[in-house]
């Protein structure tokens, strides 16, 4: 039972407020936004999703750049309220198309008429973009995808030798092509997020991937469809330890610790063949969530050192070096590297011909910062960096630096080597062919490497 349910913007403006309960006080918004940006309690400079202010616990998400926030002085379970945030987000996502603050506030009617429908006096209905179909009759106003940011190479769909924008899925699920046609199509997106532990030495101390298939369908009369991934899968661990580091472009074998499905998908003969069937309903929706220990190859390997070069002063030497193919591609990759407390000053060196890198150094928190455009698979990349002390070192530098994080998006790259065989759609007609569309993509978690 939530009492208020509102979205703000980076800024702080209420863009949508919804009160259902009346028992906590209407300038909560302004109140939460206040507390989330000067947070300075338990040594955190950044909220935690859930916290309790003056009796109000406050429950709140980024998505897109907008912070979905619900309230309640009851005690509800966190995992419950965050999760509904999620989907209300997806919901809206599904509808709109875009989800940004320019389309909330074209759409605030539609936005409201699906919030009265999702909950009803703080209690949840439904969050099935399907069901709320039959009980939403105002149409979306669509956002040019123009107006949109540029979408770099992660946004790309490929279908053979086609490719795709990205803002393909940028479309409502309500809303026609002009003309009043609806294009027939389908995306599948296999995203994982990947978290790798290095030693001082380089060695892998702990790895995981946390992966999802993710798809949303533009199918009219929802067909059922039939989804094939590696005939060699295997879930849990049965033994085989051995993993084949070969490249992420052909199928082997995967090894899963364990998974789940979306309900609206029927595992008959996922045993027999390792084939999924399901009538996708409409909407973005996960068709199957799963996680993996086994060992992996790990992106990118980070060899970082630094040492004392002289009283006041130390250097730093930080590599990067990409482990996948040379036709594939990173972008928006960040790394990070606490410097001791008492560093006053860091002068960086790139290595010739550098292109595409920024440097910084942050004096509020003591960070290194290192930008890279994009890494192309195989190649390698060096940062110098001279720091200046204001007393001298008496610990070892060693234990008051680091570790190095990392955070990037690889698209067309999968870690675990999960892969889509064939999309199969019921056809209705001999005519009747469908887009489909698959993309990959692996995120930073967390990837760390010690000093």
């Amino acid at each position: 039972m939530i009492s208020q349910f509102f979205v703000l913007s980076q800024r702080g403006d209420n863009i949508v407020f919804r009160d259902y309960r009346g028992d906590v006080p209407k300038g909560s918004a302004e109140i939460f936004f206040r507390k989330v940006k000067f947070w300075k309690e338990d040594g955190e400079e950044e909220a935690p999703p859930v916290f309790n202010l003056d009796g109000v616990n406050y429950f709140h998400v980024k998505v897109a750049g907008l912070i979905f926030v619900a309230t309640t002085r009851v005690n509800m379970s966190p995992s419950l309220v965050l999760e509904l945030l999620q989907r209300i987000a997806r919901v809206i996502k599904d509808y709109l198309g875009v989800l940004n603050e320019d389309s909330f506030r074209k759409n605030f009617v539609l936005v409201y008429e699906l919030l009265d429908e999702v909950i009803d006096f703080g209690y949840v209905q439904t969050t099935s973009t399907e069901m709320l179909k039959s009980y939403v009759f105002n149409e979306p106003i669509v956002v040019d995808a123009a107006r949109l940011p540029p979408l770099g190479p992660a946004a790309m769909f490929m279908q053979g030798t086609k490719r795709m924008p990205g803002t393909a899925v940028t479309k409502s699920v309500v809303a026609n092509e002009p003309g009043g046609r609806k294009r027939e199509e389908i995306f599948v997106d296999i995203i994982e997020k990947i978290s790798v532990t290095f030693s001082s030495s380089g060695y892998i101390l702990t790895s995981e991937i946390d992966g999802t298939i993710q798809m949303k369908s533009y199918l009219s009369g929802n067909p059922e469809i039939r989804l094939a991934l590696n005939e060699d899968l295997n879930i849990g661990r049965g033994g085989r330890s051995i993993y084949d580091y070969s490249s992420s472009g052909g199928a082997g074998a995967v090894i899963l610790d364990d998974c789940n499905f979306h309900e609206s998908v029927h595992l008959d003969s996922f045993d027999l063949d390792r084939t999924l069937s399901l009538v996708p309903p409409d909407g973005e929706f996960p068709v199957m969530n799963y996680r993996m220990t086994q060992e992996f190859k790990p992106p990118f390997r980070i060899n970082a050192l630094i040492e004392e070069a002289g009283a006041f002063k130390a250097e730093v030497i930080l590599k990067v070096r990409a482990e996948y193919s040379s036709n594939i591609t990173a972008n928006t990759v960040a790394i990070q590297m606490p410097l001791p407390k008492y560093t006053t000053r860091v002068s960086f060196e790139l290595e010739p011909g550098a292109v595409g890198n920024t440097t910084d150094f942050k004096e509020s928190t003591k960070k290194l910062e290192w930008g890279l455009k994009k890494i192309v698979g195989g190649s390698e990349h060096t940062l110098r960096a001279k720091l200046t002390f204001s007393q001298e070192s008496h610990a070892n530098i060693m234990k008051e630096a680091g570790p190095v994080s990392m955070t990037f998006t690889i698209p067309m790259y999968n870690a675990s080597k999960l892969q889509v065989r064939y999309l199969q759609i019921a056809k209705k007609s001999k005519t009747y062919n469908p887009y489909r569309w698959v993309r990959y993509v692996t995120q930073a978690n967390s990837y760390v490497a010690r000093l």
